[in-house]
């Protein structure tokens, strides 16, 4: 239940792999605040009444759903049946939050994710998780092509810390950067996007 006077009927959270295989010890050395600050994006989103949608990597043991460039030999991560396909603690799913189990990096190829975004007529998508430079980035520039408005929750996404900040600098003509303390004052902004690209 919503505790607030915004509408966020319109909007959406892709948290994207924040998965034990991408997590390493250098990158929580690098971003001592991610665990912390998913658990407070996870809280207001659903305090708001945002939608939440978790997006997790899942591969089979026998490679029938590897992309070719790992059954060349490169390591598999979130293989099924191995702890590094489990999610952080404090990204787990709630009751009645849809999961998408993918095989990707871009989260828009799994068949799920985009009719149901239609569905509930999605139109602004946060983007948030592991990695920035993969997953994160490739899931945010497709939403971007097909029509969606996008922002990225940078204090919610970490990886090497050159790739983590190249991609933010890079290619942020392309998306919206926020954080998780600024989303609140930007909704009127953001919605006056929604309905300026609708009419």
């Amino acid at each position: 239940m919503s505790n607030t006077q915004n509408n966020w009927d319109r909007f959406a959270l892709l948290l994207i792999d924040v998965q034990n295989d991408f997590w390493p010890e250098h990158i929580e050395k690098a971003f001592p605040d991610f665990k912390d600050n998913v658990a407070s994006l996870l809280k207001l989103c659903r305090q708001e009444g945002i939608e939440v949608i978790h997006l997790r990597a899942r591969f089979s043991p026998d490679k029938s759903d590897w992309m070719p460039i790992y059954k060349l030999g490169r390591r598999m991560p979130c293989v099924d049946g191995t702890p590094g396909v489990d999610l952080l603690a404090e990204a787990k799913k709630l009751p009645g939050e849809l999961l998408i189990e993918k095989q990707c990096f871009d989260s828009f190829l799994t068949d799920e994710l985009e009719p149901h975004l239609q569905r509930y007529d999605r139109r602004f998508l946060f983007t948030a998780g592991l990695v920035t430079s993969i997953c994160v980035l490739t899931t945010t520039l497709s939403a971007m092509q097909r029509g969606y408005l996008t922002a990225i929750v940078e204090d919610c996404c970490a990886d090497e810390s050159e790739a983590h900040e190249h991609a933010l600098e890079r290619y942020n003509f392309m998306f919206e950067r926020t954080r998780v303390a600024d989303m609140l004052t930007q909704h009127q902004i953001w919605q006056q996007k929604i309905d300026q690209i609708d009419n």
